[in-house]
């Protein structure tokens, strides 16, 4: 599974329920407050008990996506290991009518009751079952769901649809089952529509009839999968259909659909060249064809982000929608997050968690994967250095005390949703990425390829992984390196010391940032250096080690990027890499921003060589590099770290910096005008533009801009290229303010582009004016918002430093109905995040009453680690802030 964030300082990306957003169909049932007989067992809080081991379902469901409910009839082959009255399994909010199991040929009637809000249930027979084989039935019906999370609807123009997200724990939410990683059976699903819907599932159609006015959608028996990789999607969709074309690996073409809503036809070719080309790459980096009989890509316009459903993988529509005349940005995360989903099918589908504690070895990996096959299908686009920009970006948050490792116990269902987190994908796959590095690429593939013989079709542990890579790597000290890395918290910090003309002395120890404390700790550091063209890698296990490198140019200690650690300098050789950062390759300037940044949070580099690196980063010709280059400052600026009088002068700094390069570039803001243009240069002219006109606050640009989304909004769709959409909207509420917001919001809401309507959304909400917050927030009663885009309203305002006052009030007295709704996947493990903007000891110390409120669920690490970095930025303004004050306030 992969998320994706409408706005890169937000990361929480899902969506909104509660008594003041949802239908009562959506919010959760309370949990049957009955006693549970002793006899039963206690209650499983993670993992079942064992008592009872799946070997296959069938499913018949019916699904109308024009209803409140839906309804189905399902049978488990099972083995039961101890035998009595109680099944211990899961059913989150379903009305189960009648429930049997076969004994010798005979039912025994039982009853189900929901025992816990995570969906445990406790099924009670009215006779013991003996241990041996049985089948169980469960005839039922249950709520679709607003959002994705189980099974959900949504109105998409005249036509309702309805699609699964079943991962983490949802499948229960759409059948009765034992909702486990470990339990991978083979699956029958029958699907009972109104007629003329299509319906899609893991398996090949193989018939389809029609019974009591309803088309019976028959699917074939699906290969070993467990239940959070079951689809079931139905709904008038239009598709465009093709083969992958048979490889050395598979001899047969490969049959594959792109499935969307109706609106998007048309708009669909583009998705399904390029998933050509991905299977092709893929399927040559594991050495063996596709696991499934076919591909579905299916799209929907409200998951924040994919998820890898065996054979029928499930995308936000923005990620798959467009054309070859989309942004560069859009064409990078189809690449990456196509390449991440579809790598997944392998590792992940075929070969998948024995539980929850070793999801991270899923992600990481597809992390790396989806950057590195993204960076093969298209190398002119650059995806594979986003790879090093999401992991030095992980280390902001790897770097606090409050945290986890990557590989920890899951022994709580409320603790396996805070697992999908940038710790997970960016740190994970950065480590990835540095082990593969300094294994070989051929040696890592071969160790993959071994894994993946080993455990087809079958359940694996990260023990078992690191097993395999070490064999292959031929060097027994590969397994602790991995282990300190993915089994610790915490980025390595290195520090460089002159220990003569042509030797380094190195030390690692735990980075932490101004004013807080972290335990010791050590590394099995791979460590490249780099000076001009001399190179130098050894594997760093002590605290200290020396280095000797033969050359006078400035030292590189993160050769390539690839390291996940960061590094402290000498002052002078500080200002020697800085000046060099220009001409550096793009992975290694972000390596340099990322350290020259933390060194600031450190408390070590002064303001003037912070400065020093911005004007350095925005001449490197990389976009990765050069479009983040004044991004601390910026958050400084939003922070209050940089007072009020010199906001002025910084704006007038961005603009002195970025300027240039724009009028270099030139700009033209009508749709395709600069279509011509290599991707590079694409990204790097629409980065000018955001930086120009939002933190520089260009007048002349913003009204270049603001007259463009006239034309547009004027039924001129030519006027404006979407790539600009975020900037220009932006511009333009600037200028109308209230009224304008209005007018835009009736605009996006009469619209299914994926594109226009979440940035118009988005302009809106992140607008900064008070009077526009206050209305957006009245106007989530608004039958036309959808529940993401209502929880994106709150984020918005909440993080805008015009209004995150307001903002954070109105969402303290909501704060039960946010938590207590139903919601997807990444809603209470990242809620706290929205609070990122604020920098005091005073606003941590309000945080900390926040804590009673996420005890016991999926947010509360992160609302520590929230807590930390506002205590930290508070301590970091009362100490330096006045410094960067000074620095900015005297540019020219």
């Amino acid at each position: 599974m992969r998320s994706i964030m409408p706005k890169a300082a937000i990361l929480a990306a899902t969506l909104l329920a509660g008594t003041f957003l949802a239908s009562p169909a959506l919010a959760q049932q309370p949990a049957t407050e009955a006693p549970i007989p002793a006899e039963a067992g206690v209650m499983p809080v993670g993992k079942l008990d064992g008592a009872v081991v799946p070997q296959g379902y069938r499913l018949d469901l019916t699904v109308d996506p024009t209803k409140d409910r839906f309804s189905g009839h399902v049978e488990i082959d099972a083995e039961v290991k101890k035998a009595g009255r109680y099944v211990w399994m899961h059913g989150r909010d379903l009305k189960v009518g009648k429930v049997t199991a076969m004994v010798g040929g005979q039912p025994v009637s039982g009853t189900f009751r929901q025992v816990d809000p995570t969906g445990v249930a406790l099924v009670t027979f009215d006779a013991p079952l003996p241990a041996g084989k049985t089948t169980f039935a469960f005839d039922y019906d249950a709520p679709f769901g607003e959002g994705p999370a189980g099974m959900f609807h949504l109105k998409v123009g005249d036509d309702w649809y309805s699609w699964t997200q079943h991962e983490s724990i949802d499948a229960r939410a759409s059948f009765p089952s034992f909702d486990e990683p470990g339990f991978k059976v083979p699956w029958n699903v029958t699907l009972r529509t109104p007629a003329g819907l299509k319906a899609v599932s893991n398996a090949p159609e193989v018939k389809t009839e029609t019974a009591n006015g309803m088309t019976v959608h028959t699917f074939g028996q699906t290969l070993p999968l467990p239940s959070y990789l079951v689809a079931l999607m139905v709904g008038p969709f239009v598709t465009v259909e093709g083969v992958v074309p048979p490889t050395p690996q598979r001899p047969a073409p490969l049959p594959i659909r792109i499935v969307s809503t109706k609106e998007n036809a048309g708009k669909l070719d583009f998705a399904l060249e390029g998933t050509k080309g991905v299977v092709q790459h893929l399927e040559a980096y594991f050495g063996q064809s596709f696991p499934y009989p076919k591909l579905d890509q299916i799209t929907t316009p409200i998951l924040p982000g994919a998820m890898e459903n065996a054979g029928a993988d499930l995308y936000a529509d923005s990620i798959l929608v467009m054309d070859e005349k989309a942004s560069t940005a859009q064409k990078r995360t189809f690449g990456m997050v196509v390449s991440h989903e579809l790598a997944h099918q392998w590792f992940g589908d075929l070969v998948t968690p024995a539980w929850w504690d070793d999801i991270w070895l899923n992600e990481s990996f597809a992390n790396w994967m989806g950057f590195r096959i993204g960076n093969e299908w298209r190398p002119d686009l650059n995806i594979g250095a986003g790879a090093l920009a999401e992991g030095f970006n992980a280390m902001g948050i790897d770097a606090l005390v409050a945290g986890r490792p990557i590989h920890q116990k899951i022994e709580k269902n409320a603790q396996i949703d805070a697992a999908f987190d940038t710790i997970t994908y960016g740190k994970g796959g950065h480590v990835v990425a540095m082990i593969a590095a300094f294994m070989g690429d051929t040696k890592f593939r071969d160790g993959v390829r071994g894994y993946m013989a080993a455990h087809k079709y079958g359940n694996a542990t990260s023990a078992e992984f690191f097993k395999a890579m070490a064999e292959a790597a031929g060097d027994p000290r590969i397994l602790p390196a991995m282990q300190s890395f993915t089994d610790q918290q915490g980025v390595p910090l290195l520090t460089l010391e002159r220990a003569g003309p042509q030797s380094w002395k190195v030390t690692q120890s735990r980075y932490v940032r101004y004013g807080m404390k972290g335990p010791v700790t050590k590394w099995g550091i791979p460590l490249c250096m780099r000076q001009g063209d001399i190179r130098q890698c050894t594997l760093m296990t002590d605290t200290t080690t020396t280095v000797t490198i033969k050359s006078a140019r400035p030292i590189m200690p993160n050769a390539g990027g690839t390291g996940y650690y960061r590094f402290e300098l000498p002052a002078k050789d500080w200002d020697a890499l800085i000046a060099a950062t220009p001409s550096l390759s793009g992975s290694e300037a972000l390596a340099v921003e990322d350290s020259l940044n933390a060194s600031f949070y450190a408390g070590r580099v002064t303001a003037d060589q912070l400065i020093a690196g911005s004007r350095a980063l925005a001449a490197n010709p990389d976009s990765y590099a050069s479009g983040d280059a004044t991004g601390l400052l910026q958050a400084m600026a939003d922070r209050g770290v940089i007072a009020e009088s010199a906001k002025p002068k910084f704006r007038a700094f961005v603009d002195g910096l970025y300027a240039p390069q724009l009028k270099a570039l030139g700009l033209d803001p009508r749709a395709g005008a600069h279509a011509g243009d290599d991707p590079e240069k694409q990204q790097r002219r629409v980065q000018l533009v955001e930086l120009l006109a939002g933190t520089a606050r260009d007048g002349a640009l913003r009204a270049q801009l603001s007259k463009a989304v006239d034309a547009y909004l004027g039924g001129d769709q030519s006027a404006l290229d979407p790539a600009l959409f975020g900037a220009a909207f932006d511009a333009w509420l600037g200028e109308r303010k209230l009224d304008g917001a209005k007018t835009l919001m009736d605009k996006a809401l009469a619209s299914e582009d994926p594109l226009f309507r979440p940035a118009a959304l988005g302009a809106i909400g992140s607008s900064g004016n008070a009077e526009t917050a206050k209305w957006l927030l009245d106007e989530l009663q608004d039958k036309r918002l959808r529940q993401s885009e209502k929880l994106n309203f709150v984020r918005y305002v909440v993080y805008t430093p015009e209004t995150r006052d307001w903002g954070y009030s109105w969402m303290k007295a909501h704060l039960d109905e946010l938590l207590n709704g139903g919601a997807g996947i990444f809603f209470g493990a990242r809620l706290p995040q929205i609070l990122g903007n604020f920098c005091s000891v005073a606003s941590a110390d309000e945080f900390d009453g926040l804590r009673a409120k996420f005890a016991g669920k999926s947010g509360a690490l992160e609302l520590e680690r929230t807590i930390e970095r506002v205590r930290s930025c508070g301590k970091l303004k009362d100490v330096r802030g006045a410094e960067l004050t000074a620095a900015i306030a005297k540019l020219n």
